[in-house]
């Protein structure tokens, strides 16, 4: 019983690469953040999202 790389690891890689490609295959599959609307707006005029207070504003 011999761990055989995946069909899509590339020959030669190594252990160091191996970690690495699986890393960033497990951050691709992540759920991105929405796009768009009001969160967009905030993060583009660096307000952080937990700083929204309609309450403050006049």
């Amino acid at each position: 019983m011999t761990d055989a790389p995946p069909p899509e690891a590339p020959l030669g890689e190594t252990p160091m690469q191996r970690a690495l490609r699986l890393k960033q295959a497990a951050l691709e599959a992540r759920p991105k953040p929405p796009r768009g609307g009001k969160f967009q707006r905030q993060q583009a005029s660096r307000v952080a999202a937990g700083d929204s207070k309609p309450w403050m504003t006049k």
